[in-house]
């Protein structure tokens, strides 16, 4: 298992030197300011509500207290990102030299993770999953390289719908030197899985979330990163000062407050997911319906090209994903609104291939 002192030697060294950019609202902590420091334009002109004229708290301080009630964990451990793709791009960042390092992925899996690395120029090391979408550690420990700094585990894992045990991401942090990110978008469709109760004894876990899944605020583009504060500051050192707008902070802090209405509405998808699961099992073209964890099935029909330019044609879209790994004609298709799924049903009951 490493230490947190090895942990933090797998960051870049000019990383490590870097002295981030400090604005003055960084520095100042109190209230009713006189805010001559960054340049605003000192009148609200756009809403009256919204206080937009003025840059948000860099930190977020706020909303990260907030978080950490709910989630059980300290705001220094917290990261907030325009999204959890800006999590993964500044932990590649930080700790994978281009040209030198590597990241392994988990096939198939979230492609942000390749395109992130391929952005920084890092190379990626791809081990496909096992036949039950369960990751093969013998062949992960045998494939990697001292170059590999960085692990990305999607848990639930997007397309495949199902989550890693505990257990097995556990033997990941123990065994591997480097850095593991668990990411869990989709954690909230299954709570009982998440990693976070190992974050205080691995300092090198980070735990990726968001709001953009359960939360149903994919157009706030707000992730979150939980980590060691030691790495949580390394990622603050990284990102651009204002990265999360005072809308999508307002948006957030509404969202909290209602955070009973979101766990009824999640309850509500996931009966959802199952009555869409046996529904779709009945239908000739479809040959399986994979158990999921998470607000989507994956479905392997007769002929996935096929089904999806039917969907397409009939106004429905969904993820054709027969080209990844283990996929072959394989459909991601995501939980709607129960008037969207008997749509979805009452379309592909009229499928002839």
């Amino acid at each position: 298992m490493m230490t947190l002192s090895e942990t933090l030697e797998l960051v870049r060294p000019n990383i490590m030197r870097l002295k981030p950019y400090s604005s003055a609202r960084n520095e100042f902590t109190g209230g009713n300011a006189i805010l001559l420091d960054a340049n605003e334009n000192p009148y609200n002109l756009w809403n009256d509500d919204l206080i937009v004229n003025r840059y948000p708290d860099p930190q977020q301080r706020e909303a990260k207290l907030k978080i950490a009630e709910i989630k059980e964990v300290s705001p220094e451990q917290i990261f907030l990102g325009n999204g959890s793709d800006e999590a993964v791009d500044l932990i590649i960042r930080c700790f994978c030299e281009p040209s030198t390092d590597s990241i392994a992925i988990f096939s198939p899996t979230y492609g942000m993770y390749s395109v992130c690395a391929e952005v920084n120029n890092v190379q990626v090391k791809e081990f496909i999953l096992n036949n039950d979408f369960s990751i093969n550690l013998q062949q992960f420990f045998n494939g990697i390289s001292p170059s590999t700094k960085v692990v990305f585990i999607c848990s639930p894992n997007n397309p495949t719908g199902n989550a890693q045990p505990i257990e097995t991401i556990e033997q990941i942090l123990s065994k591997f030197r480097g850095i593991v990110v668990v990411d869990e978008a989709y954690i909230d469709f299954c709570p009982e899985k998440t990693s976070l109760s190992l974050l205080n004894r691995y300092p090198n876990l980070v735990v990726l979330q968001t709001f953009s899944k359960a939360w149903a605020m994919a157009g706030a583009r707000i992730g979150i990163a939980f980590a060691n504060p030691k790495i949580i500051a390394t990622l603050n050192k990284v990102k651009f000062p204002y990265n999360i707008g005072v809308p999508s902070l307002s948006v957030l802090s509404r969202a909290i407050e209602q955070y009973s209405n979101t766990k009824s509405l999640i309850s509500q998808i996931v009966s959802e997911r199952e009555l869409l699961r046996l529904r779709l099992q009945q239908l000739s073209c479809v040959k399986m319906v994979y158990p999921s964890d998470s607000n989507f099935l994956l479905v392997k029909t007769t002929d996935a090209n096929s089904v999806y330019n039917y969907l397409l044609n009939n106004g429905i879209v969904v993820r054709n994903r027969t080209h990844e790994p283990l996929c072959n004609n394989c459909l991601r298709i995501t939980v709607g609104k129960p008037y969207e799924n008997s749509k979805l049903i009452q379309i592909l009951n009229t499928y002839r291939p």
